[in-house]
């Protein structure tokens, strides 16, 4: 065995294939470091995009687009480099990687225009017997002697480039007739078999040194049937002849678009059905190369219908080329997928328009409409209260018995009586403050004679806002969307979707009695949060409301879209030597144990150094063991004892545990100092009797919520009395702290004149800015009041 492979290294002929296989460092890997199944039933494609993480075996097909630079003369050395990369990282993972590849045609262009050149001025030269050469222009290079030229050193190329990785590579020379013949064929399958067996990338090109123009009208027959007139239609054929899982076909497009990509409705489409064909409009062919996206589709759709998934993407872009391989097989929403699966509601997309277009109707409406709208669904919360209870017992249910949920995160899907009436009080407190929100004049200014000027409070826009495990965030958003005019997408956590289902259909319900049904949308389909966080042209203003995790995930994924949250919680309470003993250990025992794993829990205490080797210190120790709370020591602290706790490896840890922080400052600006240099810019408490002391505290210290002698647990915006909260914000703009109604408003301008030019206020204009501010008088939001 081993003295056949080290021959299949050294040259490969099968039939009138050409099939040579560079140096191999690794014949094989062993089974143990597969990370993936050996096999999968072919047959069938994958029907969702998360699925493309199972695809074993892989064909990477390369446009001419891709590899070619934009002269059209050589190839684009870096984006090739970053492509053997991802295939030879794929491969490493335990993959079956295939490329199909062009670029032989403009690499020999590239050769043969410079050995022209270059005869052409030695000939001139000696002809002239001057230095001084005339112009010089090269002759039309006929296609295939420049594949004859350049097929091998592209060879090369990807040769050494695959070498960087450890990986062996294989040349395969294909014409159309090979696949006529039976025997050839059987031949061609048995090789590649043999070297995928043998861990090597085959790198299949067409053979258009001596490729005989196309048959017409042969191509798309059925499925043992396609006539290979370009590397579309080669990738496609051996796709399905080898069984392939997936196919990705790399162009200088980001997909298919509805219409061509230069017009401005082009809409790229996501997910592409067989059935979809007549609603696309095709532009022209790319600058290089023969196939186009038609031809494009037509090979996509004919290795669906032979079982194997299509991604059509563009490998050109710079800032995703390096890693757009990976992440399509990562299952992220790159391109356009080939899919015959078609789901039975809209896409994520289409349901970011639908909520658009209704959340512009639902700003519309009159403040008494939508606060009619947040009332009804108040009411619909307590008398559906047993289909809402019946759902969330199903959710729990499901959630103790996979054993997933830890126990606070069951606390916080589990929905009672009691908390759903104090859901319907929290929805109609936002009801009541929906009246004078949207439309209401902040400033009013007379610029000059009958020229007036408004800053009006206005909806952001879209929202989408994620949760985890609490269901009862749905209505509390909801609601607050409504009231301030915005639209709204919803994404909940697995573990509550029965409970957001029915929750989600009476916010529905409640819209529907003034026409807005779509301003409030669920996504339910197998979108990741990652994938929603690109669509930044959809989508204003996202809200994560979950661990510091998820926040965090989601701020790193926002391509171009805010991120309204807080990544992390580590709040402070500091003791001052000043303070109450009796209001400290009620403020430290409510800021750290009643509820730890909420963001506003105390995770440092920070204590003045004279209160030390005190009763007051010594009361706190003994309460935080009372509650069971773990202490770690800073390091300051620990220096202090002869014995002390475990000393903590992070000031900045968020616990969310009954575990906590204590570290020793010797006055409040240490304290200070302490909170900018580790703090989250959360929450922070002072415990203190002086005043002069909190006011200083509260002055200088900039986190979004800083208390005196209370405890860190009241941010929250349903304390705060903003009826609920969509979230916190330790932002730097816009909304800080728990962010109620007021936080979703934007403004914009309103300029009011006669008739009034640029021009009237210039040098030699005839007016003169006045500025003068207008009082706002009562009156009904967004009316304009007389004066």
């Amino acid at each position: 065995m081993l003295l056949q492979r080290l021959a299949l290294c050294s040259r490969l002929k099968v039939g009138k294939w050409n099939a040579s296989v560079n140096a191999c460092p690794r014949l094989s890997r062993a089974a143990s470091q597969a990370k993936l199944p050996l096999t999968r039933a072919h047959g069938k494609s994958f029907a969702h995009r998360s699925e493309l993480k199972q695809a074993k075996r892989i064909v990477v097909k390369l446009g001419s687009a891709v590899v070619t630079r934009g002269d059209e003369c050589g190839l684009a050395l870096g984006r090739l480099a970053s492509i053997v990369e991802q295939v030879a990282v794929l491969q490493n993972q335990g993959r079956e990687m295939m490329i199909v590849t062009s670029g032989a045609v403009a690499f020999g262009k590239q050769r043969l225009r410079h050995e022209i050149l270059l005869s052409q001025s030695v000939r001139q030269a000696l002809h002239s017997g001057q230095n001084q050469l005339k112009d010089m222009t090269v002759p039309v290079l006929e296609a295939r002697a420049c594949a004859a030229a350049g097929q091998s050193g592209l060879m090369a190329l990807y040769e050494a480039m695959f070498t960087q990785y450890s990986t062996c590579t294989a040349q395969i020379l294909v014409t159309n007739l090979d696949f006529h013949d039976e025997q050839k064929r059987r031949n061609l399958n048995s090789t590649l078999h043999e070297l995928l067996r043998m861990n090597i990338v085959p790198i299949i090109n067409t053979n258009d040194a001596v490729v005989p123009p196309p048959e017409p009208n042969s191509d798309l027959q059925g499925v043992n049937v396609i006539s290979i007139k370009d590397n579309d239609s080669l990738a496609a054929r051996l796709a399905v002849e080898m069984k392939a899982d997936l196919l990705i076909a790399l162009s200088d497009v980001e997909g298919l678009y509805d219409s061509p990509p230069g017009l401005d409705d082009a809409k790229l489409i996501d997910i592409f059905y067989p059935g979809d064909q007549q609603s696309i409009t095709y532009g022209t062919k790319s600058r290089v190369g023969i196939g186009g996206m038609e031809a494009k589709v037509k090979a996509a759709l004919w290795a669906l219908q032979g079982g194997t998934s299509v991604v059509i993407a563009n490998g050109t872009h710079p800032k995703v080329t390096g890693h757009v391989i990976t992440d399509i097989v990562e299952g992220k929403k790159v391109g356009t997928f080939f899919s015959e699966v078609k789901p039975a509601g809209p896409t994520v997309e289409q349901q970011a328009e639908m909520a658009r277009h209704g959340g512009r109707t639902l700003a519309a409406l009159l403040p008494e409409q939508r606060s009619e709208v947040i009332c009804y669904l108040a009411d619909l919360l307590t008398e559906k209260k047993d289909e809402i209870l019946d759902a969330n017992k199903k959710d729990m249910d499901l959630a103790a018995s996979t054993g997933r949920l830890t126990p606070p995160l069951l606390k916080r899907l589990s929905l009672s009586s009691a908390k759903l009436n104090s859901l319907a009080i929290g929805l109609r407190q936002i009801a009541v403050s929906s009246q004078d929100s949207v439309g209401r004049v902040i400033r009013r200014t007379r610029v000059a004679n009958n020229l007036e000027l408004e800053q009006i409070t206005v909806p952001i826009g879209v929202l989408l806002v994620i949760f985890e495990s609490r269901p009862d965030c749905l209505p509390q958003v909801s609601a607050l969307a409504i009231a301030s005019g915005n639209a709204l997408l919803l994404k909940g956590g697995k573990e509550a979707a029965n409970t957001n289902r029915i929750l989600h259909q009476l916010t529905q319900e409640a819209l529907s009695i003034h026409g807005v049904r779509d301003a409030v949308q669920l996504v339910s389909t197998r979108e990741e949060v990652e994938d929603l966080c690109r669509l930044d042209k959809l989508i204003d203003l996202i809200i994560p409301r979950g661990s510091s995790q998820l926040v965090r995930d989601i701020q790193r994924a926002a391509k171009g879209i805010p991120v309204l949250g807080h990544s992390e919680g580590v709040c402070h309470v500091y003791v001052d030597s000043d303070a109450s003993i009796d209001k400290v250990i009620k403020i430290v025992r409510d800021s750290k144990c009643d509820y730890p794993a909420a963001c506003n829990a105390m995770e440092t205490l920070l204590v003045h150094r004279d209160l030390l080797r005190s009763p007051v210190f010594d009361q706190i120790i003994d309460m935080l063991r009372v509650e069971r709370v773990k202490i770690h020591a800073g390091p300051r602290f620990a220096s202090y004892l002869t014995f002390s706790p475990s000393e903590v490896k992070s000031l900045r840890t968020e616990y969310g545990d009954l575990e906590c922080c204590i570290e020793v400052v010797d006055s409040m600006q240490d304290a200070i100092d302490h909170i900018h240099k580790y703090g989250s810019s959360h929450t922070d408490v002072i415990v203190t009797e002086n005043e002069e002391t909190a006011e200083q505290f509260l002055q200088q210290l900039d986190s979004a919520c800083v208390f005196w002698n209370a405890s860190s647990r009241f941010a929250d915006g349903y304390r705060f009395g903003l009826g609920a909260e969509v979230g916190i914000s330790t932002a730097r703009i816009h909304a800080r702290g728990p962010v109620g109604l007021e936080g979703l408003l934007t403004t914009k301008w309103v300029l009011r004149g006669d008739g009034h030019t640029a021009a009237d206020f210039s040098e030699q204009g005839s007016m003169k800015f006045l500025h003068e501010n207008i009082p706002i008088a009562p009156g009904l939001p967004g009316q304009r009041t007389s004066n």
